[in-house]
């Protein structure tokens, strides 16, 4: 019996290494891998033209085209992607904001309203710190280019204040004392090249970060591998057979990760396998619906009280019934 060809597109992610390189087959199905980087690229070309017959997709995106009714896409339980949020906040030194809390009513910056991050972020400050997010003045704008525009049609909950900038960038503005504080997934450059008045609004976010998942059982998820619905309308078990490949190259990932060795060009990388596994266990990077169910939870309820997705889903209409109770190995 032939295999069904199948398309997909992802990241060079160590976890998915052993997809792209074959040492993973999928059951029934021959397998053609597309990386690139930055995963923007990916998301673009998938959305826009399906190029591919399945790809990673942005979480925020996925879960607002549900939301809406568009179901030319179904989803399966991996998530290439995942990142804890504090990180994702830059104020000025000498500026107004010197904790949470402090955001109430400043002029705050953002990439776009419905980037994932940023739903995790309001979320965030809105269940750990009250942070009303209809007393702050929302500003979109390129990180370090401007133009950027919002790709999604939003529903902006009442009271929220949201305005463009598309001449000018966060990163400007925030050096220049225009905004008080910049949220978003990747720093702006004058992070990055360390300009002196520039900082993270949790300069010990590792700390923080942990701490947060220890208390929450939230731990954010950034992206999704996700199927032209047309395809598994015609065979229904490649998302199985999917998951259980993604699984596999996930589970040989995790082994080098423990190694003492230097498979990973991060030193003291296997002492962060250990905090991590003081944290979630042995799968530290879990897939699955109910593995998650915590996350996806509460990602579905910010969303929905932000506008990004149009009515508030669960997270079992997320992915098809065939992976939902699918187990870990």
């Amino acid at each position: 019996m032939s295999k069904r060809p199948l398309t997909i597109a992802f990241d060079y992610y160590d976890h998915v290494a052993d997809l792209a390189n074959g040492r993973v087959p999928v059951n029934g199905i021959d397998l053609t891998c597309i990386q690139l980087h930055p995963p923007s690229q990916i998301f673009y070309r998938f959305l826009h033209f399906h190029e591919f017959d399945a790809s990673e997709v942005s979480f925020a995106k996925y879960a607002s085209m549900r939301a809406s009714g568009d179901d030319s896409l179904r989803a399966i339980p991996v998530f290439t992607s995942r990142v804890p949020r504090h990180s994702g906040i830059y104020v000025r030194r000498d500026g107004p904001v010197r904790e949470p809390g402090d955001l109430a009513g400043k002029r705050v910056g953002i990439p776009e309203w419905a980037q994932t991050a940023g739903v995790y972020v309001r979320g965030l400050l809105t269940s750990s710190y009250g942070v009303d997010l209809r007393t702050i003045e929302w500003v979109q704008a390129g990180i370090d280019n401007a133009g950027r525009a919002e790709h999604a049609e939003l529903a902006l909950p009442e009271g929220i204040r949201l305005r463009s900038a598309p001449d000018k960038t966060l990163g400007e503005m925030l050096v220049a004392g225009e905004v008080d504080a910049v949220v978003a997934a990747s720093p702006p450059r004058c992070f990055r090249e360390r300009h002196p008045n520039v900082r993270r609004l949790f300069e010990d976010f590792a700390a923080a970060e942990r701490a947060y998942v220890k208390q929450t059982g939230i731990f954010p998820i950034m992206h999704v591998i996700a199927i032209q619905s047309h395809i598994l309308d015609r065979d229904p078990w490649i998302a199985m057979n999917l998951f259980d490949a993604f699984e596999e190259a996930k589970r040989l990932s995790l082994i080098r990760a423990r190694s003492i060795g230097s498979l990973f060009p991060i030193p003291w990388s296997y002492d962060a396998v250990r905090q991590a596994e003081e944290i979630f266990g042995s799968d530290f990077w879990p897939y699955g619906l109910d593995e998650n169910r915590t996350t996806l939870d509460a990602f579905l309820q910010y969303a929905a009280e932000q506008g990004v997705c149009a009515r508030r889903l669960t997270p079992d209409e997320l992915f098809p019934p065939q992976v939902r109770s699918r187990s870990k190995r």
